[in-house]
Order: C-alpha cells, then structure tokens, then sequence
C-alpha cells in the first residue's frame, strides 16, 4: 500500500510539474520573491489587495480574450470598448436610469460592439487584426466625439460602491473576477461549447467537416470578450466614481501579453484560463515591482514590450518542436 501511495504522489508531482501553467507560475513565484526582498513593501497587506484589485480588470478581459485567441482570432478593440462603454453607463446614469437598468443596457451594448466585430470578420471575411483595429479607433472615437475629453460625474454613489468597497477586505472586483475566472474555466474544460473553441483553433477547416458551427463558435467568443470589456469599463467608472474617456488606454496590449505569456498560443487550439491569470497577475506583479525599486515609467514600458516579444518567440518555438515531433 505505501509503494502504491509513493507512485501515486510521485505521478501527482510529475503532473503538476509539468503543467503548461508552471512555465509562468515559477518566473512568477522567483520575481516576487526578487521584488520582496529588494522592498519588502510588496508583501503589504495594502500593496497586494492593490495588486489583486488592479490585476482583476485585467483578468476579466483576458477570460474572453483567452477564447478568442485559443479560437484563433484576435480583438484589439477592448480597450477602446472598455472607454466606451464606461461612458454608456454614466451617461445612462445621468440620464435619470437606475444604476442595474445602466449596468444591462452596456453589457447590452458591448455585447452587440463583439456581434459587429464578428459580422464583419465572418460575413466579410476580413482578418480579425484589421477589423479589430478599425473598431478601436471607431470605439475611442466616440468617447471623445460624444465626450470633448470631458469626463462625466459625479455618479451614484450606490454605483460607484461596486467598484470602491470590500467583504472582509476583498474587492468586490476581486470576487467578481475570481467567480468569473471559476466560471470560464468550467465552460472551456467541461463544456461542448469549449471543446468546440478548441477544435476550432485547432483546424477551422476540420472543424467544420465535423459538424461544429464555425461561424457561430467565431461570434461567440468575439461577443463574450466584449461583453466582459463592457464588464471592466463599468467596474473601472464604478471604482474611479467617473467616466473617463482615458480609461482602458493600453489595455489591449496589456490582456494579450497576458494570455500569450499565460501560454495560450496565438497559433490557436490551446490554453487555459489559470494561464491567463497567472499571465496577468505576472505583467502586474512585474509592472508594480518595477515602481516600487524605483524604475523608470519609461523603462517599464521597455521591460513590457521585451516581454510580449519573448513569449512571442518562446510559444513559435514550441510550435516548431511540436511540428518537429
């Protein structure tokens, strides 16, 4: 029995060892180590609720962009819709609707922004980087034509609430992001609906020839990640009290280097959402660390791009040895 139970643990170790999230979680793990003892602020209670709670609209978006990715697409657009949409639910609100009536019509509204993405990605067959680009500088348009580069407030404070208080110390942003994450992951590991995703990243055309609704899978995920984009702008105006039309700038960037960094390929056909969390939770421990030793904004903006392109050249190059095997 004790022989038995010696495979089992050493069967267990070797699988949580090799682990596709373990490329991330041990840089992660090492780095923090790194930044404590350079400045042992990091490990504050404060300074890690701050982490957790800026990581967490992060992370929320990279929920969707983890299934457009792995369905091999691309959305550059969730930025700008996380501006936009921020800018509906306070000029909602300010328009006398009630804060829940204001929180589905922009939900409403990112969700259709993810369907006109998808109408023009699957009905005319445009490349998802060139629809997507054109619709984010469409999406950051608007907030300044229909702003001026105004921001609208104040907004009610039952609203702003969602984004500023805490349970036990806990962001309610945190909680929403890991139930969200809890969620996300269940639909891409236990669901057909994930499997699909998959097989669709896989080989669209294989896909196809087995049944799988192509185009319907591909508007999908382009509704979801846009839908949690409206999600963030909405947490983001509640936190700030305001709706800014800065709001979202770079986030784009920001949620695929953390899904690429995660280990989700942008070949398509595989990833996790523990990845993109880790991914996240990575760029933000990195970018946080590098203020609190006094590193240069401009040279944090060097350290972010190095990094995309690492996990660029490191997932091409698993590719090839996988195509090699």
């Amino acid at each position: 029995m004790d022989k038995k139970r010696q495979i089992q643990k050493k069967s267990f170790i070797k699988r949580f060892m090799g682990a596709s999230e373990m490329g991330i979680l041990i840089p992660l793990v090492v780095i923090s180590i790194i930044i404590a003892i350079l400045n042992p602020v990091f490990l504050s209670m404060s300074n890690i609720i701050d982490v957790l709670r800026n990581t967490s609209f992060i992370i929320i978006i990279s929920l969707g962009m983890t299934f457009v990715l792995i369905a091999r697409g691309l959305d550059l657009s969730v930025g700008s819709f996380v501006a936009l949409m921020s800018l509906v639910v306070g000029l909602c609100m300010s328009a006398g609707i009630p804060v829940w009536l204001s929180i589905i019509i922009t939900l409403l509204a990112g969700a259709v922004g993810g369907a006109f993405n998808a109408l023009i990605i699957v009905k005319f067959n445009v490349p998802s980087l060139i629809t997507t680009l054109g619709t984010m500088y469409m999406a950051r348009g608007l907030v300044l034509i229909l702003t001026q580069g105004v921001p609208i407030y104040p907004l009610p404070e039952s609203f702003n609430a969602i984004g500023q208080e805490s349970i036990a110390g806990i962001p309610y942003v945190l909680i929403i992001a890991v139930a969200l994450s809890i969620l996300f992951s269940f639909i891409l590991r236990k669901t057909v609906y994930g499997r699909m995703v998959y097989a669709l990243g896989g080989n669209e055309e294989t896909a196809r020839l087995s049944g799988i609704k192509v185009n319907l899978i591909k508007t999908a995920v382009y509704i979801v990640v846009t839908t949690l984009s409206a999600l963030t702008g909405i947490l983001i105006a509640s936190r700030l009290g305001a709706s800014q039309p800065t709001i979202g700038e770079g986030y784009e960037m920001k949620v695929i280097a953390s899904v690429i960094i995660g280990g989700t390929s942008m070949s398509g056909g595989s990833g996790t959402i523990l990845g993109s969390i880790l991914g996240a939770l990575f760029m933000s421990v990195i970018t946080n660390g590098m203020t609190l030793v006094g590193v240069s904004v401009y040279w944090q903006n060097f350290v972010v791009g190095f990094i995309i392109i690492l996990a660029v050249i490191i997932d091409q190059s698993k590719r090839r040895i996988k195509g090699a095997n």
